[in-house]
């Protein structure tokens, strides 16, 4: 089984962890998930459940959050969400929490595999706004464990300052803008669940934030995909200018 050199997590650790932490799986497969993300690596256990293991400190507490809120979530949304099946403790070497979850099946979305690209926004949409009506009461203020998605973006103002000030004339002088708008904006509603990624149904306030933190984002991101991240840049851009 291939290894993976990011946090020393490999197929053997999770075989290890297994079989010290939930005997009652040591026997079941171990694989990579065929896609993986960023924040965890992902294998599978079984043909119907995951392990999910973070990649670095400053995601563990998502384990804990996840593990809590995931169960209340999943009956007053439109369509499944991971399961958390067991929580696992540090251990053979791997020094974080880590998660079992039930599988569920699917491919990533793409035009290529979506046929009907309308109606797969308005299946997004409607979950989207399904999660912002579940009561918040008790939820998790946003903050580092969601790196500040639902915060004011000011905790990033140094850092996108410093990089706009750093690529001078190489982009619009109205990205500034942009991130003037993001700051001078504030969430005045109640507090509410959201996805960290995909926006809909909010104000010109949440939508100056969103710029904003894209914005952030694609400048940090610069160094690894420039062609990427300057085509995001003059999208957001033209994205502000066309609210004002």
């Amino acid at each position: 089984m291939a290894g993976d050199a990011r946090a020393g997590i490999d197929a053997a650790l999770v075989r290890r962890l297994i079989a010290t932490q939930f005997p009652q799986w040591r026997d079941l497969a171990i694989r990579p998930v065929e896609v993986d993300g960023w924040d965890n690596r992902t294998y599978r256990l079984g043909d119907h459940m995951t392990v999910r293991l973070p990649t670095h400190k400053s995601y563990v507490p998502a384990v804990d959050k996840e593990q809590r809120w995931l169960p209340v979530l999943a009956p007053r949304l439109p369509v499944p969400i991971p399961t958390p099946l067991a929580k696992g403790a540090p251990g053979e070497g791997y020094p974080f929490s880590w998660s079992i979850r039930r599988w569920l099946s699917g491919e990533p979305a793409s035009s290529e595999r979506v046929a009907d690209m309308p109606a797969f926004a308005v299946t997004l949409a409607e979950f989207l706004l399904a999660l912002q009506r579940v009561d918040a009461t008790g939820g998790p203020r946003a903050g580092s464990h969601s790196f500040y998605r639902g915060a004011p973006p000011a905790h990033y103002d140094g850092e996108t300052r410093e990089a706009l000030a750093r690529l001078g004339g190489r982009i619009d002088a109205a990205a500034a803008h942009v991130w003037d708008a993001a700051l001078a904006s504030h969430w005045e509603g109640q507090p509410t669940w959201f996805h960290g990624d995909v926006a809909v149904g909010h104000n010109a306030g949440t939508w100056a934030r969103a710029r904003g933190w894209a914005l952030w984002k694609a400048l940090i991101g610069l160094p690894g995909d420039e062609e990427l991240n300057l085509r995001i840049i003059h999208d957001v851009i033209a994205d502000h200018r066309a609210a004002d």
